[in-house]
């Protein structure tokens, strides 16, 4: 399946990280945040990918090329920041079939690959990757309502109101059918063209979509604070992981058993 990447912004509340950079490449360990959204991509079976660049544009195309870890890169080019619906027509030529779509400045650890099985089933038209958050932050994202089959009934970007806490995570599954829908979205009063928008067109014309709700966890590095906090989950995750390494090398194999026999 392809991948889009969405990796055009320019990350004005993460400067001064982004001062010379663009928002994709700030580091987190010591590793961009799109090289994070690379790795798990292919890792859960992305064929191709198709990265929406804008902002310092050169530097990506420079450090990553035509492939990344053998798989093929494709670059189009988002002129103005004019939203994610508007990113998300660059590269309506490059696109097939069903696509995977991945903000490139979020940092997972989760079941993202259940969100693909889902799309491969054939009943969904779209499948989302969601979390529940306090409500107090639900504002600050796409918040989503869904009915009693985890069916997406509505999605309301940035509402000062939330209809709940429930919430995109920035990773999808989509059919071509969304280019046609962001084709019909009006901007908002933001003057952008919102994802969310051409989504409800597509539950107005009938399409099913579905939530998966996230088993892990996510982080949207929008300010450098959620930089910090990022390495700090990925640093524990780490020596979490060395312990239980640890541990299984403490556990008596068959022969240590054999051998006290």
């Amino acid at each position: 399946m392809q991948a889009i990447v969405l990796a055009a912004g320019k990350g004005t509340r993460l400067q001064p990280l982004t001062d010379d950079r663009p928002k994709v490449l700030v580091e987190v360990n010591d590793k961009p945040l799109i090289e994070d959204v690379f790795d798990n991509l292919i890792g859960i079976g992305a064929s191709e990918l198709i990265v929406v660049v804008g902002y310092k544009a050169e530097q990506i195309i420079d450090r990553y090329g035509d492939s990344y870890e053998g798989v093929p890169i494709t670059y189009t080019h988002q002129r103005e920041q004019l939203g994610l619906a508007h990113a998300i027509l660059q590269a309506e030529p490059y696109i097939d079939g069903p696509f995977m779509l991945m903000l490139g400045d979020n940092v997972f650890r989760g079941n993202l690959g259940d969100v693909v099985n889902r799309q491969g089933e054939e009943r969904a038209d779209a499948a989302f990757l969601v979390e529940e958050v306090p409500y107090e932050e639900a504002s600050r994202y796409g918040v989503l309502d869904t009915n009693e089959y985890g069916e997406v009934v509505e999605v309301v970007e940035k509402p000062d109101d939330p209809p709940s806490n429930l919430v995109m995570t920035g990773f999808y599954t989509f059919t071509p059918a969304i280019f046609h829908a962001c084709h019909l979205v009006q901007p908002s009063d933001r003057g952008e063209y919102e994802l969310p928008d051409a989504i409800d067109l597509l539950i107005e014309s009938g399409r099913t979509i579905d939530a998966i709700r996230l088993d892990g966890w996510r982080i949207d590095v929008g300010y450098p604070e959620d930089r910090d906090r990022a390495e700090e989950w990925l640093d524990e995750l780490a020596a979490n992981s060395d312990e239980a390494t640890e541990e299984s090398e403490k556990q008596p194999t068959d022969e240590d058993v054999a051998a006290e026999n």
